[in-house]
């Protein structure tokens, strides 16, 4: 028993370090109620911690411009295509957690020291394939996580504007920009237990509130389903689907917050099961209720009637695009700290200081591009597509491309695929799929979209689909 348990370790590389760091924790912890409630609430590393992360951080603002996207695709395809990427990118974060695995094996053999580092997506790029995937990798990931924080900054100005019209989308961006500017004091993916649990729990509600509202406020008069009819809105759709799966951009981060990453392996698969419970309910009973009204209101919110309910879900939504801000941003963060040479410093209010900067091109895009919407889709086709699906399934098939380098895999093929091949073969199904529909034709239908908000609406767009406001009478 004691000589497999050995041997597993020496396969493994241990991540003693990892290990030894939640010892420390644990033994400077304080065992007070204070201490212990300050344990559960900010200090997180389980299994279930990295569940919640998931879930919480894959279906964001993304839920209320789900039914947009099936206006555009249709009943059928906008529930295939539901399934199909979140199956297909369940499958590139689980090459990703078995890449980081076999990093940190290796790196942990060579008595490399973690301490007080996190470990990136690029960098495992780097120690596997060299400088020249790190760089890749490191410019579609910060580009693609730098846009995600913009559209959780468009997002907030664009829902809060359902509550409280007497300021413009622009003016409410500015505002809430500034609010997540607080995300600077949180150190790492470990502090989020609480945040991700409350965050998955407002998106649950939100979910639901949209397929009640719906189904309880029936089709409105004269209701059309007439989607597909363009090739260009169809393949927006369809990318914007592909972005709502491809929040695994900070996989790599949530595994080395984890006591025991090498468990991470199946967790988002889990994470996206259930995230199939909220997004398909709710974009099917909302397109159902509005048909091809929603192909001018790419926010569901625009639709429901008001009520305390539609209210509750807004502000809702505001606190979890908190919440999804800062998980996008925080790789960011880690990226400038070692940039700038602070990344070990356990001085928060310097690391926070130090921060701040990063914010400011964020902000900036947010007010140029407020295209709620058709910039999911944009992002999605240009940034995502490379960024959580061809990267990580070519980068697989470079790792183990040698018969020394499978033979010695930290992690074999699953086995529900049991061969090499087979791993290769899928692996190479999603890097052409993914490269011709989402990154070809996703691209060519998003930016014609995209460059269509631009002519209509322009740059620095006050308010972005905001009905015209009645002049009072007198």
């Amino acid at each position: 028993m004691g000589t497999n348990k050995e041997s597993e370790q020496a396969i493994v590389g241990n991540y003693t370090e990892m290990e030894l760091d939640r010892q420390d924790q644990d033994g400077l912890t304080d065992d007070s109620f204070k201490g212990r409630i300050r344990t559960f609430l900010w200090d997180g590393g389980s299994v279930y911690d990295a569940w919640f992360s998931c879930a919480s951080n894959q279906v964001a603002q993304v839920l209320l411009t789900l039914p947009y996207s099936f206006s555009q695709l249709g009943m059928v395809s906008g529930v295939i295509f539901q399934i199909f990427y979140g199956l297909m990118g369940s499958w590139t974060a689980y090459l990703i957690s078995c890449l980081y695995v076999e990093y940190r094996s290796r790196k942990e053999k060579e008595n490399v020291n973690f301490k007080n580092h996190v470990i990136q997506w690029f960098e495992v790029l780097d120690g596997l394939l060299g400088p020249f995937w790190k760089a890749v990798g490191l410019a579609f990931n910060c580009t693609f996580l730098l846009f995600g924080s913009v559209i959780q900054l468009i997002a907030c100005g664009s829902n809060i504007y359902y509550i409280n019209d007497h300021l413009d989308k622009r003016t409410w961006t500015y505002i809430f920009g500034a609010c997540c500017a607080f995300t600077v004091f949180i150190p790492s993916f470990h502090n989020y237990r609480i945040w991700s649990f409350l965050g998955l729990g407002m998106t649950t509600y939100t979910a639901w509130y949209m397929t009640i509202a719906a189904l309880a406020n029936g089709q409105i008069a004269d209701v059309k389903h007439s989607a597909p009819t363009k090739m260009v809105l169809y393949f927006t759709g369809a990318t914007n689907i592909l972005y709502t799966f491809g929040g695994h951009a900070v996989t790599v981060e949530i595994m080395h917050a984890m006591w025991k990453p090498r468990r991470f392996k199946w967790v988002y698969l889990v994470a996206t099961l259930y995230v199939f419970t909220l997004t398909l309910p709710s974009a099917i009973s909302v397109y159902w209720a509005f048909g091809d009204k929603l192909l001018d209101h790419s926010n569901a919110f625009a639709l429901l009637p008001r009520s305390g309910a539609r209210d509750f879900a807004v502000v809702l939504m505001l606190i979890h695009q908190f919440i999804t801000f800062g998980f996008a941003c925080t790789p960011l963060y880690f990226v400038w700290e070692k940039v700038t040479g602070f990344h070990t410093s356990r001085n928060i209010l310097v690391r926070a200081i130090v921060r701040l900067p990063v914010l400011l091109p964020i902000w900036f895009l947010a007010i140029i591009f407020p295209f709620f919407g058709p910039i999911n889709s944009a992002i999605g086709a240009l940034l995502v597509s490379f960024t959580v699906y061809i990267i990580p399934a070519a980068a697989h098939m470079a790792t183990y491309r040698t018969t020394f380098a499978r033979e010695n895999a930290v992690e074999k093929p699953p086995r529900f695929i049991r061969s090499w091949t087979a791993t290769y073969l899928l692996n190479l199904f999603v890097v052409i799929w993914t490269l011709v529909v989402g990154f070809g034709f996703g691209g060519w239908a998003s930016i014609t979209n995209f460059v269509r908000q631009i002519n209509s609406f322009g740059l620095f767009a006050k308010c972005y689909q905001c009905p015209p406001k009645k002049t009072p009478t007198h």
